[in-house]
């Protein structure tokens, strides 16, 4: 285990890391550590002389937004490597980087990498970055890889999607420290300047002591692909990732994880003592979407009685909520993603957040490169695997049923996906999990 990743057990380790994100994040309140978004030269890139060469690996429409963000982020970079399991992704995004970006894509057929070994090609590189971008079943691997090769690293999220994955991110997450390389997670509402100062109040204790943080990701459904002839049984998964849980985590794992994740940060990123909850597989039951289920519901305990109460699903005509509210002893917050809504009722005063805004995905690349241009590279290693261990944990008490520790999810055995990847696999699809009598393990 990371010597910065807690147990719940260590109550006064727990203690010292509230004071200190306390601290850190009121510093963080007046955006001196976030770069708006802007189309020019940000102030520190001016002068480089060391040029900053770029991988995207996953080159999707996350992927490429990423390297969008990362072309603009300084100014001596270029995207010089790129790889994919399939071509066609390939090409299209370098396509579209291209247009916008003009000679800061100078990525030439040697470096253009296609398969399942494609990553570790591209990581062979002399590339400097290398942007994280699969589907997240492949990130622990990728993840890895890069930072055994003491590259800075970009890695969406969800950064695992069962535990052994999760174990593998934290021992990267330390090993890059010992690099001095940087790991910046997708988390990104974590570089959204309205959060992070109403975030750094409630750690500041503008709510008092917080008794139960309820939390939502409510949307419709997503895109699925139809299956093409030709296409084998791993080529069709891939190509509709989100519906199978040994590639996303399911979707509490691959969207609704940003709840959790603003959950955490509002308790500073102590774990939970457990997790009990249920979901299932309602509305979505046609089989182009996989086996994963179509709602949660969860319910994390924490060790001094504190409650996450957790609901997300992805149904169409249904109401939409996309919050966090804590609820403390001295008042209420309310964070509020669809409507934009950031405000504390407290018990002596009410506050709301009316500063400017910025894109925050330009700012995570913004502070990625600035980190590494100044020689103290971020990392975010200990965060973005707690946060999404909370998905997993959820997702494993919704589809047994029963009562699941953090302990338990931590170091759970579950391996999913196979063990080697090959087009001609081929991977049966798992059975949809049923509480209580049988959990799609293996899948």
């Amino acid at each position: 285990m990371s010597d910065n990743f807690l147990s719940p057990k260590d109550s006064s380790k727990n203690e010292s890391r509230r004071q200190f994100i306390k601290t850190t994040g009121s510093a963080m309140v007046g955006g001196s550590l976030a770069i708006p978004m802007i189309n020019t030269i940000p102030a520190f890139a001016k002068g480089n002389a060391d040029t900053l060469k770029v991988g995207l690996i996953g080159c999707g429409g996350r992927g490429t937004g990423a390297a969008n963000q990362a072309l603009k982020a300084d100014s001596n970079v270029k995207l010089v490597a790129m790889a994919d399991a399939f071509e066609d992704r390939l090409q299209s995004s370098m396509e579209n980087l291209k247009k916008g970006h003009g000679d800061k894509v100078q990525v030439d057929p040697e470096h253009q990498f296609v398969g399942f070994d494609a990553y570790q090609k591209l990581i062979d590189t002399d590339v400097d970055v290398v942007l994280l971008a699969t589907p997240p079943g492949f990130r622990p691997q990728h993840l890895t890889a890069a930072v055994e090769a003491k590259k800075h690293v970009f890695a969406e999220k969800p950064v695992a999607v069962d535990g052994p994955g999760i174990r593998q991110v934290m021992a990267a997450a330390k090993k890059a420290k010992e690099n001095n390389t940087a790991m910046m997670s997708g988390f990104c509402w974590r570089y959204h300047e309205p959060k992070r100062a109403i975030f750094g109040k409630i750690l500041d204790g503008a709510v008092g002591n917080i008794g139960t943080i309820y939390n939502t990701y409510n949307t419709g459904t997503l895109w699925s692909k139809d299956r093409q002839p030709g296409w084998s049984e791993m080529e069709y998964q891939l190509r509709n990732w989100l519906y199978y849980k040994w590639l996303s985590g399911d979707h509490i794992a691959e969207q609704a994880v940003h709840s959790l994740d603003m959950m955490a940060w509002a308790l500073g990123d102590k774990p939970p003592l457990s997790a009990v909850g249920t979901g299932g597989r309602q509305v979505r039951t046609d089989d182009k979407f996989g086996h994963i289920y179509d709602h949660f519901a969860i319910v994390y305990d924490y060790d001094d009685g504190q409650k996450g109460i957790h609901m997300s699903r992805q149904q169409f005509n249904c109401a939409n909520s996309y919050a966090v509210e804590v609820s403390g002893d001295q008042g209420h917050a309310v964070v509020d993603c669809i409507k934009g809504v950031h405000e504390i009722k407290g018990k002596d005063e009410k506050w709301r957040y009316r500063g400017d805004s910025n894109d925050m995905y330009q700012t995570e690349h913004d502070e990625l490169f600035a980190s590494i241009r100044n020689g103290s590279p971020v990392n975010d290693g200990d965060f973005m695997a707690q946060s999404t261990l909370l998905a997993i944990m959820g997702r494993m008490a919704a589809y047994t049923g029963q009562v699941v520790t953090y302990d338990e999810a931590l170091n759970s055995q579950e391996k999913l996906g196979p063990e080697e990847y090959s087009w001609d696999l081929e991977y049966p699809v798992a059975s949809v999990p049923m509480p209580g009598i049988q959990d799609g393990v293996g899948r």
